[in-house]
């Protein structure tokens, strides 16, 4: 791959280009270009602002060297980095991420949002004990934020501090009686610990919050087909993986923080032959081409 001119580079070239020929033998004389500092700095925002933009449709490819551009003419700017941090968050490059989010917290040690983007990052790289520290430090400064009362609420899960989890998936849902994931997470935990009926009826309340929500539906069918309601299991279990059959990936529910016991139950019950007609028939529909209009 050809070297990439960097930009000042570049400005120097493009400079040179329009300057007049030297007659032969005279000398050239040097000059200094002035680069306005301000003006860089406000294309390193604009820049920003698309990238910012791309993301909310995750373009990640063309958003992160927008992104990276952006630090490069406005390395001052938290939220700059914040920006890149997040989107390499996204696509996995944790270190770097981190590596940003570091820069962006140097630039604003008041930015809650940045430490739980740091928590997410060690969440992911598996140091739970890292992550716990962020997100508790996230919280200092934005002590009411569900999304960090249920990022740490998951921490606490990975290290099996199950009633310290369930407290902050209560208190992610006392901020905002809508979210379902917090509500869903807490039906995870009395899964594993033996609580089915209890495990049901989060998972109820969940589903009646968000009726698309295929997470806790299809936790529900597998409950309650185990339970002996085996028609209303396998009728949700259907209507769960038509919303999202990535749910039928046995390691896409790990990722989701699924427990061995309903990770066991859950592979059961996607092996049944109604189960696996319906996910047969989904990925038809899908391969199916779309009819196009008559002329």
């Amino acid at each position: 791959m050809p070297k990439r001119i960097g930009l000042i580079s570049l400005i120097v070239v493009c400079s040179l280009w329009s300057l007049p020929k030297a007659a032969y033998a005279q000398a050239l004389i040097p000059h200094t270009l002035q680069l306005d500092a301000a003006k860089l700095e406000q294309q390193g925002l604009s820049l920003a602002q698309e990238a910012a933009q791309l993301a909310q449709f995750q373009q990640y490819e063309m958003a992160m060297p927008r992104a990276r551009l952006a630090s490069q003419l406005a390395p001052k700017s938290d939220k700059v980095w914040f920006l890149l941090g997040g989107l390499y968050l996204q696509t996995k490059e944790l270190d770097s991420a981190i590596a940003a989010l570091k820069k962006a917290q140097s630039l604003n040690p008041k930015n809650g949002d940045v430490l739980f983007a740091l928590g997410s990052a060690s969440f992911q790289q598996q140091k739970y004990d890292v992550a716990v520290n962020y997100f508790q430090q996230g919280l200092k400064l934005k002590p009411n934020d569900p999304e960090g009362l249920f990022d740490l609420g998951n921490a606490y899960y990975m290290q099996r501090r199950y009633s310290d989890a369930i407290a902050q998936y209560n208190q992610a849902v006392s901020q905002d009686k809508k979210f379902w994931p917090a509500i869903n997470n807490i039906g995870l935990i009395k899964y594993e610990q033996g609580d089915v009926a209890g495990a049901i009826q989060q998972w109820q309340s969940a589903v009646t919050i968000e009726k698309q929500a295929a997470e806790p539906l299809l936790a529900l069918a597998v409950a309650l087909y185990n339970k002996g309601e085996r028609q209303k299991g396998l009728a949700m279990g259907e209507t769960a993986l038509r919303i999202d059959d990535r749910y039928a990936d046995i390691d896409f529910l790990k990722e989701n923080l699924w427990g061995d016991r309903l990770l066991a139950d859950t592979k059961k019950f996607l092996e049944l032959p109604r189960i696996q007609a319906a996910l047969q028939q989904r990925g038809e529909n899908t391969a199916a081409p779309t009819p196009q209009p008559t002329q």
